[in-house]
């Protein structure tokens, strides 16, 4: 009896002392180390109390979505928390748990986030790092335009001339399609002899993706989207025509540097930062390398940002985060990890050590250490918006960036590339 008792007490202890441990998959960068920040607090207190202990588990960025689709088609329980994104979130679904247990608040979790992480009505990723569009420009050179009459004359005679409106400049918050259009041929030299700036503006019209997410600004701007009021795509749309004409105008005139149809985000930057050009669209983690002394030494005390032009004005939002898999067998353990990390505690704590949280309370008390956080915070919330988070999101971006840069290059008429796209993702979408 007493043998019994003794071996009860210690296996009693081994049940105290237990330890659950949760794999999370992550791709390495800031993202990772910021959330190690995070789980190394989580292990030193709530997790050591619950018996709960989180490891991360880096795969590299190269072919990081393929090797952990592996996983998930395997049917792994290797992973307890996988890495999503916004635009494979629909593809990844059926392998995940939608988050329950817990409640994210829209007051806290930016609603557009939030929407950036769900598929069919359901809640699948908890959004850890938004990503959004800024419009850059020179303040130095915007503020004498405002203030100068001689270049507010030269403004308004050039506006007349190309856009046949005399237009006065105005500050970019009160900027239209035309505002931009105009302020891109006055600060282009080939037009305006007496411009600090060789170009107006850069464009990123480089057959990717990435570049057409930037370009849907333009089209939901103009009162566009993906998908009618049916839930039908539908491209071949006039504010559709309008956006990529915009371009195409723009690139037409020579208000670019003449590589744009080669630009991706770092000669984006590269035209900003030397000077080149006057202003761009661009993502908002380029805010933090322009504003740098050391990498953007000509301008990094010069840059300003502001809202996309309208009439309605709006910025791509899609998010990175995190997912509860299917087959996890810790998916109990998991969700008390990953309702800790919906605090926002955790998410300050995230933010401090490099991250990006849709939480609006948290990227306004950061303000000072992050001057964008606050401004990524309100547009966000105000002008955000999700194009889909369907299985064929990327497909979707895929075509759209073949046949709208064959329009740019001059390849393609542009009635032409509208129709093959809305007949390509049409049949996408069927299958």
């Amino acid at each position: 009896m007493k043998r019994f008792l003794v071996a009860l007490v210690l296996f009693s202890a081994l049940l105290v002392f237990a330890t659950t441990k949760v794999s999370m998959v992550y791709w390495p960068g800031p993202e990772s180390e910021a959330m190690q920040k995070v789980v190394d607090y989580w292990n030193s207190t709530t997790g050591k109390e619950l018996g709960i202990e989180v490891e991360i588990i880096n795969f590299s960025r190269e072919g990081f979505w393929e090797k952990q689709e592996t996983l998930l088609n395997a049917r792994s329980p290797a992973v307890d928390i996988v890495f999503v994104a916004t635009y494979i979130i629909g593809r990844l679904a059926p392998h995940l748990v939608p988050l329950e247990g817990f409640s994210l608040d829209p007051q806290v979790f930016i609603a557009s986030a939030l929407e950036s992480m769900s598929f069919e009505g359901f809640l699948y990723g908890l959004p850890l790092d938004v990503s959004n569009h800024f419009l850059y420009y020179r303040k130095d050179l915007l503020d004498k335009l405002l203030t100068d009459p001689s270049w507010k004359t030269k403004y308004e005679e050039l506006s007349e001339k190309y856009l046949g409106v005399r237009m006065s400049p105005r500050k970019p918050e009160e900027w239209n399609w035309d505002d931009y259009k105009a302020m891109a041929i006055f600060f282009t030299k080939k037009y305006n002899p007496e411009s600090p700036t060789e170009y107006g503006n850069v464009l990123q019209m480089k057959n990717l993706v990435y570049n057409i997410m930037i370009w849907n600004d333009t089209l939901w701007s103009m009162g566009g989207t993906w998908f009618d009021e049916n839930g039908n795509f539908k491209i071949n749309t006039e504010p559709a025509k309008k956006a990529a004409a915009l371009y195409k105008e723009l690139l037409d005139l020579g208000t670019v540097p003449p590589g744009v149809m080669t630009y991706e985000f770092g000669e984006a930057n590269e035209a900003f930062k030397t000077g080149k050009a006057f202003m761009m669209i661009q993502w908002s983690a380029a805010y933090h390398i322009l504003t740098d002394k050391n990498e953007s030494p000509l301008v990094f005390d010069k840059v300003a940002i502001g809202p996309i032009p309208g009439p309605k004005p709006s910025t791509h939002v899609h998010c990175l985060g995190v997912a509860l898999s299917k087959y996890s067998k810790k998916k109990d353990a998991a969700l008390k990890f990953l309702s800790f990390l919906a605090s926002e505690e955790a998410m300050k704590m995230y933010a401090e050590n490099g991250g990006i949280p849709p939480v609006e309370p948290v990227l306004k008390s950061l303000g000072d250490k992050r001057p964008e956080f606050p401004a990524i915070a309100e547009q966000v919330k105000k002008y955000g918006y999700v194009e889909s988070t369907s299985a064929e999101t990327m497909a979707i971006l895929e075509v759209l960036s073949n046949k709208l840069t064959a329009y740019w290059a001059g390849q393609l008429e542009l009635e032409r590339a509208l129709e093959e796209a809305q007949r390509e993702c049409e049949a996408l979408l069927k299958k």
